[in-house]
């Protein structure tokens, strides 16, 4: 059976260091820290006394200052590794963690997931051809040297950087090793942990290119050992799941993040916040039992993003710089039908369209693909749309050649509907109100990506609710602005009562509103 060596680089929070260590070895494996040299040194002397006695704990032969992007992060990870690899003869892999990291499966788990394959497993795409750096330097990192951190140093960072380029002071990679890429939090082998040890002492060269490139604990590991071991042998993935923000900072998991994290096909996370203790008991309960069933999907990051993509709910007072200049204009009348069941917007659409002869487009804010006809290229893109949207519509008054229109839009777009309507045209709103039952709900978690058709049940029981309370929230913030001539189209109501409402909205007669009412399947899923 798999017997682990953690490599545990850590730099604070002693006692959760403390905690960490002495779980991870409780169940057999092993711990190797290295504590940066930055630290207090109170907390390094705590650490060290109340490990002192537990045999399978082993600290770093020496400890150095850790500065983010340099060299010194690969090299403490070195001394861990050497130190453990010569303590831990028993153990079959070496794996990566951080202070923040924290098991999201069992230690039984996790044994016989790494007994299941004779693999590597850590991140390794091409420096090059690969799109793993969004943004920012690329080949820069390599083909000159970083000798100072950009962080501490950002002035000097960049006038060195700038010389070098200005004087053409480039340096050749190494003939025969390709630059590779990757997350730094990696599991390998013990015979791979051999091989690059040896590498490292056989091949100075390339450890002098290393120290000076730029993010080395990306490309270090991730060249070597893809280097030296066949790619059959390797996974190119990480074990620890980890999220990042639109804004390229990590994001951090509390205790209410427990259900998403067991789900996830992955054996540890990071990071934890230091305030989740219950999170972090429930984590390390996990981590000592014998549990081996675990549901997982990969919705992770789409569900967080959902959940977390909602953004501040801000209003706008000052109209936008186009919009000053664009109005539908005085005498024109706009019919907003807002409906999230796009479906049923578009019957009563085209259902008024052959009734009353009112001009009428689907979702043109909202769906890319929606027919709108060529208006010189505003009409391009959903952005461009939604950027000149008042100008857009005023386009589309001019083109139909009416002072009547129709178009169907999402309740999500309420700053859109707060547009129109602050408008001098006349506006009306036309809210339809669905009722949404779990087999909907389900169908629409995996139209926008939020669910797979293999989604667990206990993935499905955590979307479904968020889902319903999303839809009611839309609608009780259209409620709530209070938005003038809105009217609801219920699917709860009697056809006499919604054909007043009809009525109202399209100013028809009683009989084409009846119709309009008893359109043939209009609620249908």
């Amino acid at each position: 059976m798999a017997k682990i060596a953690f490599i545990l680089l850590c730099h604070k929070d002693a006692p959760a260091i403390i905690q960490q260590a002495e779980r991870l070895t409780a169940t057999g494996d092993y711990v190797s820290i290295h504590f940066d040299a930055r630290a207090k040194p109170a907390d390094y002397a705590a650490i060290t006394s109340a490990l002192a006695d537990n045999p399978g704990v082993v600290f770093a032969r020496k400890r150095i200052k850790c500065g983010w992007g340099e060299w010194s992060l690969v090299q403490a990870s070195l001394y861990a590794l050497e130190a453990a690899e010569a303590a831990f003869p028993k153990a079959t892999h070496f794996y990566m963690l951080s202070g923040d990291c924290m098991s999201v499966k069992s230690a039984a788990y996790a044994k016989k997931f790494l007994d299941g394959a004779d693999k590597d497993y850590i991140e390794s795409f091409d420096f090059f051809t690969s799109d793993w750096i969004k943004t920012g330097f690329k080949r820069e990192r390599l083909v000159y040297r970083h000798l100072v951190n950009e962080r501490k140093h950002k002035w000097l960072f960049y006038a060195l950087f700038n010389t070098q380029r200005r004087l053409g002071l480039e340096r050749k990679i190494p003939e025969d090793i390709q630059i590779m890429i990757g997350s730094q939090w990696w599991c390998l082998r013990r015979r791979t942990i051999e091989a690059v040890l040896k590498f490292c002492r056989q091949r100075p060269d390339v450890i002098r290119f290393f120290r000076t490139t730029w993010i080395p604990d990306e490309t270090f590991f991730q060249t070597i050992v893809r280097h030296l071991v066949a790619d059959v042998e390797i996974e190119s993935r990480s074990l620890t799941f980890k999220m990042f923000s639109d804004y390229g900072m990590p994001v951090t998991f509390y205790n209410d993040h427990y259900d998403l994290l067991l789900s996830q096909d992955y054996l540890f996370a990071r990071k934890i916040s230091p305030e989740a203790t219950f999170l972090k008991e429930r984590l390390g309960a996990l981590w000592a039992s014998d549990k081996t069933d675990f549901a997982l999907s990969g919705d992770g990051r789409r569900l967080h993003g959902f959940l977390t993509g909602r953004g501040r709910i801000g209003r706008r007072f000052a109209p936008r710089f186009w919009e000053r200049e664009a109005t539908l204009g005085q005498d024109r009348e706009l019919l907003m039908i807002v409906c999230k069941k796009w479906h049923v917007a578009k019957r009563l659409l085209h259902a008024a369209e052959a009734a009353t002869g009112i001009t009428g487009i689907e979702y043109l804010f909202d769906e890319a693909g929606c027919d709108v006809p060529h208006l010189g290229g505003i009409e391009r893109t959903l952005e461009k749309r939604n950027r000149h949207r008042r100008a857009l519509m005023r386009m589309l008054f001019d083109y139909h050649n009416t002072d009547r229109m129709m178009i169907c839009l999402d309740p999500n777009n309420i700053d859109l509907i707060g547009d129109f309507t602050s408008d001098r045209a006349n506006t009306k709103l036309l809210e339809i109100q669905c009722t949404f039952d779990d087999r909907y709900l389900i169908g629409h978690a995996e139209r926008v990506g939020l669910a797979a058709p293999d989604s667990p049940p206990e993935v499905i029981g955590r979307i479904l609710p968020t889902l319903r309370y999303e839809f009611d929230y839309e609608s009780a913030r259209i409620r709530e602005a209070e938005f003038p001539n809105h009217l609801r189209l219920r699917q709860d109501r009697s056809t006499d009562e919604n054909t007043e409402v009809l009525q109202s909205f399209f100013r028809s007669t009683k009989e084409t509103a009846w119709k309009l009412a008893e359109t043939p399947h209009l609620f249908a899923d």
